[in-house]
């Protein structure tokens, strides 16, 4: 029998692509948290998953009360499950242990002073921010869509008892962006209970939150990522319904617009299968953007998506994920995307963090009669996108999406990263080929690689003090490893071309000396790149694809071509295939074995360009690539690994703006790329 969740009597009447109606999410819900729960001894026994080796907490030396934090997370993320369920059946059992009595007891221990499981209070701690405050969001908004399955079992006397402790939290200290959102939706339960709270920093909290969204229904949040999508829609909407609405509506009707305006591209963000993407920070959240389906059929207004295709997207990501026996790790999601994998994750996160990705499971607040439910399921624009490729420009957060009719793949093209983070700075993100971790030799995986040549660099000195002479020893090691692009610009589409920029050193080591302008062409199944090197000095550079794990220990399956105008590679695993071609600008094509990078499997293929410059003074060029994928095992044609026609390089281009390019694909159809004013054009 399978170890993962599998569908039982699957209804393809009403969800003909997934089978999952009601039922098979209550049943899916249940699945997971008895699986959750032989980690529970009995009622009395906290829950407490297995501490889990690497960079996340807590660590062994770690103070009392991030074990305290560790052990509260898992109650409450867990109860993301829970709640829903008791919504739907207030009796319901897991492995014998009644969930309303459970979650009844350990939360009221937990939320307690002087009881011996009670969490601290701010004033034991020092001045800081901690993680209860996050837990505190996560309980309190899921009381505040399901006011009926806990809060009402308490006696007055308990909850003032809980009260102390919660008012103290909602009204600690919080940090910036998305967390002031648990300090409403606590403040928020709070005065929907009677209690007192301070209106005046309630009211503080919400117009600073306000004051992120940034246009196209995108909230900054460090850079742009699915935190917009899961807190400030799914939270502040269970907010707009549960209080907003009553207390503050000029501001809940402000954040019902953005989320409507969000709505408007989300379901471009999922494959055609409703698999998501592995994108941003936080990816072992996975699913918790899919929070978005059933909470467009909690707006005030016309829900924004169609209800079949949304419980099709939504059913399919939750597939994703549990139905492969490689996500669970002692019984529960594993700290990674797929299988357990150190790269993705960040020191904030624990054991039970992934629980966070059943957000989704709030749909169980949806009445049977909900759209959400009753609608058949369809497959949306993908039913009429044949082998075309639907592309989505999000200017404000300068996110670029691509459905590719062809592959039924859907991509991400970032544009706006501020800094050096794998999470955020790859040239593309698809949702069947997840992205690889940097490889310091260079080849990493969908990503501009960069290493210095210069000698001043080679012997370690500061480059910056061109003019004096002076040598400020750097790290000499450091510099003779390749490095990635340290921020991606937004530039803009011009005639259907996208164009951004790679800053590969910033200030004060950059000047205008390592910058690569980027411009592409989507095209079924892939995209064209014609990018203009401005790399100032000696260096080498590559260029790699998508990497291509090794299922089963199979490694992928190699081929090479070339013929007077192109250099070729391409690599197949069962099921999913690339293609690399190189047209101008670059050395060469190969590939590279990594160990340890890819998320689905400890070894993995990439395909790579490479070039290598020696000269003091470089001269700018153009860099002219296609890179192809597939989700099938055809064989590539002739017509799909020779998409250009013709390419005509110019120095000048019709604009003036030095080294650009007529491009002319296989198919007659003709772009000029023009990199005029593309420094004045960006943003970030």
């Amino acid at each position: 029998m399978k170890n993962a969740y599998e569908i039982k009597n699957p209804d393809f009447n009403v969800s003909p692509f997934t089978g999952m109606t009601k039922k098979h999410y209550i049943e899916c819900a249940t699945y997971l948290l008895e699986r959750a729960f032989k980690h529970v001894g009995s009622l009395e026994t906290p829950i407490v998953f297995p501490l889990v080796p690497g960079k996340t907490y807590p660590q062994s030396n770690d103070p009392s009360w991030r074990f305290r934090s560790f052990e509260f997370e898992a109650l409450e993320r867990t109860f993301t499950l829970a709640g829903p369920l008791l919504h739907v059946d207030p009796e319901i059992r897991i492995r014998n242990i009644k969930l309303k009595d459970y979650y009844g007891l350990q939360f009221y221990n937990a939320l307690t002073p002087g009881h011996p499981n009670s969490l601290p209070l701010p004033e034991d701690l020092p001045d800081a921010t901690y993680q209860f405050t996050c837990e505190f969001g996560g309980l309190f908004k899921t009381l505040l869509l399901l006011p009926d399955v806990l809060w009402p079992s308490y006696t007055q006397t308990q909850k003032d008892e809980m009260a102390k402790s919660i008012s103290t939290w909602a009204h600690h200290r919080t940090t910036q962006n998305n967390w002031r959102i648990f300090n409403i939706i606590t403040l928020s339960f709070l005065k929907n209970n009677g209690y007192e709270i301070d209106d005046e920093l309630l009211k503080s909290h919400l117009l600073w939150v306000a004051s992120y969204h940034s246009g196209d229904g995108w909230y900054l949040e460090q850079t742009y990522n699915y935190y917009t999508i899961s807190l400030f829609v799914v939270y502040m909407t269970i907010w707009n319904r549960s209080f907003g609405d009553k207390y503050y509506p000029e501001i809940a009707a402000a954040i019902d617009q953005s989320t409507h305006a969000l709505m408007k591209t989300y379901t471009n963000f999922f494959a055609r299968n409703g698999f998501i993407n592995m994108w941003a920070r936080s990816i072992c959240y996975r699913t918790w953007i899919s929070g978005g389906f059933p909470i467009s059929f909690m707006l005030k207004e016309k829900p924004p998506l169609d209800p079949g295709w949304a419980r099709r997207l939504c059913s399919g990501s939750l597939l994703q994920f549990t139905a492969r026996e490689d996500f669970y790790e002692h019984d529960i999601p594993s700290l990674g995307f797929y299988g357990h994998r150190e790269f993705v994750l960040q020191n904030y996160s624990c054991p039970a963090s992934p629980f966070l990705m059943f957000l989704p499971f709030v749909c169980l607040a949806l009445p049977d009669d909900s759209p959400f439910w009753t609608a058949r399921e369809n497959e949306g624009i993908w039913e009429k996108l044949g082998n075309q490729s639907h592309k989505v420009v999000l200017e404000s957060p300068g996110i670029v999406l691509v459905n590719h009719g062809k592959t039924g793949t859907s991509e991400i093209i970032p544009g706006k990263v501020y800094y050096d983070d794998q999470n955020y700075s790859k040239l593309a993100f698809n949702t069947h080929f997840p992205w690889e971790d940097h490889n310091p030799l260079g080849g990493t995986a969908m990503e501009y690689s960069y290493r210095s040549l210069d000698p001043r660099d080679v012997r370690g000195e500061d480059i910056n003090f061109y003019l004096t002479g002076l040598a400020l020893k750097n790290d000499p090691e450091k510099n003779r490893k390749y490095t990635t692009s340290q921020s991606m610009l937004f530039n803009g589409v011009q005639k259907d071309v996208l164009y951004r920029q790679a800053i590969m050193r910033k200030p004060p080591n950059n000047g205008l000396g390592y910058i690569i302008d980027l411009a592409e062409i989507t095209i079924p199944g892939g995209v064209i790149r014609i990018d203009r090197s401005r790399m100032a000095f000696e260096h080498e550079l590559t260029l790699g694809h998508y990497g291509m794990p090794h299922l089963g220990g199979k490694k992928a399956v190699i081929q090479e071509f070339n013929d007077d105008s192109k250099k070729g590679i391409t690599a197949a695993i069962e099921g999913r295939q690339v293609a690399l071609i190189s047209y101008h600008g670059w050395d060469g094509v190969t590939y590279g074995l990594h160990q340890g990078r890819n998320a689905e499997s400890d070894e993995s293929t990439v395909l790579y360009a490479y070039k290598k410059r020696t000269l003091k003074n470089p001269a700018m060029e153009l860099m002219i690539t296609v890179m192809l994928h597939k989700t099938d095992d055809a064989e590539w044609t002739e017509d799909e690994l020779s998409p250009l026609q013709n390419i005509d390089i110019m120095d000048i281009a019709s604009s003036g703006a030095p080294l650009g390019a007529n491009i002319t694909l296989r198919n007659n159809k003709r772009y000029e790329i023009d990199f005029k004013n593309i420094d004045g054009r960006r943003s970030c």
